[in-house]
């Protein structure tokens, strides 16, 4: 049985799917629909789009509430989730920090305390109104970002429907998350290289560690995405939803668990916890590997040694 490999651009990222059938045509019809699947759940929630429900919500904010089906309000139940898990450190609506926070500015600077003052009363998940039907916003300028949850909601949605078209062997990789949709047709499982996050300057891909999936997902967060370094400090995009601040404590989490949406959301909100992040991890019953600020490595996914660069 071959391997058909599909490149694919979506989500601002590079993406790939790998999937072993019996011929070109059943692979592809496959991967047609994962694909078109993926790009239907980027025009929907993408905070990038005039056209999408995100932007439609949000620009209703301080007004009237705005109608949403049964897959939104799933994604809203599980960010209510994620918010409880995290005790307010993930919160969908952080999105106004980014108001505050420009990691592209040259030269690099730190927000004024008023900005982000400014930005924290718009932050603000427990006060979102919010039912199997409606969403509101009660407070103008605040916004909603799926960001936290969208890419891996793609990824478990696009290999369940490989699945459907009769895939049993292959993998789902959006950006670097990753959801296994069986073992290799001889049993064996893939390996998936985890992404070094100081990798040296010849070798730009090079990986930290790789870890055997027959099934299930890997995803990782880390502080190599959007950054800048100002008085020898890093300044990470991903922001306490309390304080506005940038976390510090590790370089990167990724985490194994059943759903890349578990694995996601998992590795954020360790990178969320700092120093809890390990613990957290076990609770959830998943296993993940921590590289800490300073290179350390802590926790217990199965990882083998580097691939090579």
């Amino acid at each position: 049985m071959p391997l058909f490999r599909f490149p694919f651009a979506a989500m601002a990222s590079t993406n790939v799917l790998e999937l072993w059938a019996g011929d070109e045509r059943s692979a592809r019809r496959a991967a047609d629909a994962a694909v078109a699947d993926v790009r239907r759940i980027e025009a929907k929630y993408s905070r990038y789009r005039d056209d999408s429900l995100t932007t439609r919500i949000n620009r209703a904010a301080g007004g009237d509430a705005v109608p949403i089906d049964a897959e939104t309000a799933a994604l809203l139940r599980y960010a209510d989730r994620c918010h409880a898990l995290s005790r307010g450190r993930f919160d969908v609506t952080a999105g106004a920090f980014r108001r505050a926070w420009d990691f592209r500015a040259v030269p690099p600077r730190l927000p004024d305390d008023a900005a982000l003052v400014a930005a924290r009363t718009l932050v603000d998940w427990p006060a979102v109104e919010w039912d199997e039907r409606t969403v509101r916003l009660p407070r103008r300028g605040m916004e909603i970002d799926f960001g936290g949850i969208g890419k891996e909601y793609a990824a478990d949605r696009a290999a369940t429907i490989c699945r459907g078209q009769s895939i049993a062997h292959g993998f789902v990789n959006l950006g670097g998350d990753v959801r296994v949709i069986g073992p290799r047709p001889d049993g064996a499982p893939w390996r998936i290289g985890i992404r070094h996050p100081r990798p040296s300057r010849d070798h730009p891909d090079e990986t930290i560690a790789g870890i055997d999936l027959a099934d299930g997902a890997l995803a990782t967060s880390g502080d190599y995405e959007r950054y800048f370094v100002l008085g020898g400090r890093r300044y990470c995009h991903i922001v306490d939803a309390r304080t506005g601040q940038p976390v510090s404590h590790w370089q990167s989490v990724s985490v194994v668990a059943p759903l890349c949406i578990v694995a996601g959301s998992c590795a954020t909100i360790a990178m969320l916890l700092q120093a809890g992040a390990v613990d957290f991890v076990e609770r959830q019953q998943v296993t993940c590997l921590a590289i800490a600020a300073d290179g350390s490595v802590h926790g217990t996914a199965g990882a083998s040694a580097p691939l090579p660069a």
